[in-house]
């Protein structure tokens, strides 16, 4: 029986020809990261263990969640990430000016590759797996033990392999698909398991979008998100300047052992949205069947805070205004999106329109600032997650979207199909 490619890559950072599901490997780190909420804990188990870090150039400290920071707390807390980068000589830093959303900016910025094994103190880092690494979030003791030893503990996930195939309908993107795949499966459908993305439809996806994808395996229980990597991947990492000599692709093997394989017709699937208080509550835009009044809309988070995500709103939000008491918050997921959203004009239309555009920080996405929503109030968000109290209050209301709807709805003042507002 052959493996899956999450199999493979934990086997070769084992130093192992073969690992099976359920076997316990250490395994060698190829990037271990944290930002300004998780990182003071993983700093501390480092200097209680009295060691220096395994490797200054695998390590990367980010301060995203609450930056600029927004009061004393948050403040401290980025203090202890800079003064430690200060003293062990970590170049891999961003300081407000430069920093963006984690999951958005090292990949952007060439420090995600195919075959790469990474482990970040934020559940969202399954996004890297679009890349063709396996990526996977851990609490910020055990990243702390990966900045000390550049090892870590896996059990190895079975795989659930994903196979999407058809065309996709109009302003349908990596996050319908995925919401789509969540309702189908629903929030605990591949608890602990690689969630290995693949189809014609895949294939045909841009990068950003499988990144979206990715991004949320977590919001399904997943291990890990992956997709092979393929020319799409090739010509992404060629344009940040990453040498193909500097990774290995690793493929699933023809014969390998899936748990289950889920085949999707996308030619099916119109624009989701994910009803409070799950992301698995999704439908189809024209199955929600009310008016449901917004009073916020947010495009941004590690999602979708990509120049592609603020072109598709741009896209719709031209010549239009937002509807009289909604918010339309809209922030750049890092420093070189934000410039090329400028460079493009978009941010003229995003101002013209009435909505607010912020530095890149994860913001509204959790609860932090830059949104915080009242009691009863109702938001249509590009986030990943509308649990209870997510965005503020525990009596507020989130619906996940994508970019699309989200700028649509926003001008409506209810959630609608961005096809009413462009036909």
């Amino acid at each position: 029986m052959g493996m899956a490619v999450s199999q493979k890559i934990l086997a070769n950072k084992s130093k192992k020809d073969r690992v099976d599901f359920g076997e316990i490997v250490l395994a060698d780190v190829d990037l271990a990261f944290a930002n300004d909420i998780t990182a003071p804990i993983s700093v501390d188990f480092v200097k209680k263990l009295g060691v220096d870090v395994f490797d200054k150039d695998k390590i990367a400290l980010i301060p995203d969640h609450f930056t600029p920071n927004k009061d004393i707390s948050s403040a401290n807390q980025c203090k202890v990430m800079r003064d430690f980068v200060k003293e062990k000589d970590i170049p891999n830093y961003w300081e407000s000016g430069e920093v963006g959303i984690e999951h958005a900016l090292l990949p952007e910025q060439g420090y995600v590759k195919p075959g790469m094994l990474i482990v970040g103190a934020d559940s969202h880092t399954c996004t890297h797996g679009a890349l063709g690494a396996f990526a996977t979030g851990m609490g910020s003791t055990d990243v702390g033990f990966a900045f000390a030893t550049g090892k870590s503990w896996f059990r190895v996930p079975e795989s659930i392999k994903f196979v999407y195939n058809g065309k996709r309908n109009r302003w349908v993107g990596g996050k319908d698909l995925i919401l789509y795949t969540i309702g189908k499966i629903g929030v605990a459908g591949a608890l602990y398991k690689s969630m290995e993305f693949s189809g014609d439809a895949i294939r045909e996806l841009p990068m950003e979008d499988r990144l979206t994808m990715c991004n949320m395996a977590i919001e399904a229980g997943g291990k890990n998100g992956i997709i092979e990597p393929d020319d799409v991947t090739f010509e992404y990492l060629s344009e940040r300047g990453v040498l193909k000599d500097s990774y290995e692709v690793f493929k699933s093997d023809e014969d390998a052992d899936y748990s289950d394989i889920v085949e999707i017709d996308v030619n099916e699937i119109e624009p989701q949205v994910a009803l409070p208080h799950l992301p698995e509550n999704a439908k189809g835009i024209s199955q929600i069947g009310e008016d449901i009044k917004i009073d916020q809309a947010f495009i941004g988070s590690c999602t979708n805070g990509r120049i592609t995500d603020l072109r598709i709103a741009a896209e719709i939000l031209k010549n239009n205004k937002v509807a009289k008491y909604v918010r339309l918050i809209v922030i750049p997921a890092t420093v070189d999106v934000y410039k090329q959203a400028m460079k493009e004009g978009l941010f003229d239309i995003f101002l013209e329109a009435g909505a607010v555009v912020s530095t890149p920080t994860c913001g509204p996405c959790l609860g932090g600032y830059m949104g915080i929503l009242a009691d009863g109030e109702v938001a249509i968000s590009t986030s990943n997650r509308n649990f209870v109290g997510r965005m503020g209050s525990k009596k507020s209301f989130i619906y996940l979207s994508s970019p699309a709807v989200a700028a649509a709805s926003a001008i409506a003042g209810k959630i609608i199909s961005p096809d009413e507002v462009i036909r």
